[in-house]
């Protein structure tokens, strides 16, 4: 009878549990694919500039069955400590990723997005460019430092850029074949040297030709996809997508030439859309579409001048700024995308600033973990956002810190955006100028009313400029901006 009776009290104590926490109880983790594209502008998709040059029919198709974000951006604005921030939840100014070249950045037992979804149960998986350095001693040796040390139970990629030699692919922490051919530097007339079939010379290894990498990688996800289907396990899959495209080399094969109004780039980024295409159609053939949280974006601003938008009549950056590697937000704000079928509303627009360091503090939310204290230092859990319970008026974060080149630093809070320095800070010139006599030290620009950054109000709002002078101090000093 006692039995009975206990059996009773938590039978009921289940049903007056309020629905949406057993729904919550019930609501399996999801499966994870983020995918990065490299050197895309704000401005190249359909879906964030109706006037654009290039067609991109799966990019758009993602936001209109998702969440599109108008204010997101890439920790830095160039590929290396962009990845960094991305993977790690931490700023890169706060680790020295400029020496991806020599070692590992990513030091071992830093907490990953990868590490933390694996240990909470995911299996994961990462295909494309890396560019956060191994321990290298010879290419016939391991790898070590990589992917494959640091939470993802597979790779397939490549070191860094497709214009930085030695080329080969990796498979774990294995070359696959060692780069033992030679190729001799290339550029296209033109363009600028660093735009068009642009390569360095240097090692290459005989199985992997230049042109075939972004298929290439397409494939080795697909087959991720149609892997984990197979295998009818419980785990959830993550798969970290990084495409090594539109950077150059541009290099679109023969169906997608002329296939845009925006020239070489244009087509190749068209074929980069293609690629994406492929993937949403494995996850449809695999049955994961619908248990999927998709997100898309590109990891810095492309190299496109203002020659080029009078030449061909397309602005990449969507009339912001500046492009890669520049302070301005040309540099850095991207186009991001987040899809999940009934959980994120289709067409919908979030406003709220957010970086790609909130990306592992989201993943802990998503994956129903708790974040370590000294994890993802930067780190800011944007799921409220993504399943519309965050008000577009209440910031989701706090101030926003981005290191440019020439070491400058860009600070955002609210609308305001303090730049350390005078110039972009990176490709676009003048990249510096040295203050005048009497004249600003530093731009200050209200974004709410002058997204282009034309008007410095650095002399005119002393005290504005003071204020985030001391949170950009604090920031620098703290160990974390994450509560």
């Amino acid at each position: 009878m006692i039995h009975l009776r206990n059996t009773f009290v938590h039978l009921f104590a289940f049903l007056i549990l309020p629905l949406p926490v057993l729904l919550q109880a019930a609501q399996p983790k999801p499966n994870i694919v983020y995918i990065m594209v490299d050197d895309m502008g704000y401005g190249d998709a359909g879906c964030y500039n109706p006037q654009s040059k290039i067609p991109t029919p799966h990019i758009d198709s993602l936001a209109r069955d998702g969440m599109r974000f108008t204010d997101a951006h890439s920790p830095g604005a160039l590929c290396h400590p962009s990845r960094y921030g991305l993977l790690t939840g931490q700023h890169p100014f706060r680790a020295d990723v400029a020496s991806w070249r020599t070692r590992a950045v990513i030091k071992e037992g830093q907490m990953t997005i990868a590490s933390l979804l694996q240990s909470n149960g995911y299996r994961t998986a990462m295909v494309g460019k890396w560019h956060l350095g191994f321990h290298e001693n010879g290419y016939d040796k391991p790898l070590p430092g990589g992917p494959a040390n640091r939470g993802f139970d597979s790779f397939f990629g490549i070191r860094a850029s497709t214009d930085i030699p030695p080329y080969f692919y990796i498979r774990d922490n294995h070359a696959v074949a060692p780069p033992t051919n030679r190729i001799e530097a290339n550029k296209s007339e033109g363009w600028s040297p660093i735009q068009g079939a642009f390569w360095r010379a240097g090692g290459i290894a005989p199985d992997l030709q230049l042109k075939d990498v972004l298929p290439r990688f397409t494939d080795e996800a697909i087959t991720v996809i149609e892997n984990h289907a197979k295998s009818k396990t419980k785990k959830p899959l993550m798969l970290y997508l990084a495409y090594p495209a539109p950077h150059t080399p541009w290099l679109p094969s023969p169906k997608f030439r002329g296939r845009s109004q925006a020239g070489m780039y244009g087509d190749f980024l068209v074929m980069v859309d293609a690629m994406i295409g492929r993937v949403i159609k494995a996850l449809d053939q695999a049955g994961m579409s619908d248990d999927t949280l998709l997100f898309f974006t590109s990891d810095n601003g492309p190299v496109w001048y203002d020659a080029d938008v009078q030449r061909l009549g397309h602005d990449s950056v969507g009339g912001l700024r500046g492009m890669k590697a520049d302070a301005w937000e040309g540099g850095h704000r991207m186009p991001f995308i987040a899809r999940w079928t009934g959980r994120i509303r289709a067409g919908s627009v979030s406003r709220q600033t957010i970086c790609f360091t909130d990306m592992l503090a989201t993943f802990a939310a998503v994956a129903d973990a708790k974040l370590p204290p000294n994890a993802g230092p930067d780190s800011f859990n944007i799921l409220p956002v993504l399943l519309g319970e965050q008000p577009e008026a209440k910031p989701i974060r706090g101030p926003l810190v981005i290191p440019a080149r020439r070491g400058m630093m860009s600070i955002r809070s609210g609308h305001w955006k303090l730049i350390t320095g005078l110039g972009s800070g990176g490709f676009s010139k003048p990249n510096y100028i040295k203050p005048a006599p009497g004249g600003p030290k530093g731009q200050l620009y209200h974004l709410g009313k002058d997204l282009k950054e034309t008007k410095n109000l650095y002399t005119e709002k002393p005290e504005i400029v003071k204020s985030l002078q001391n949170k950009l101090a604090q920031i620098l000093n703290q160990t974390k901006t994450r509560p």
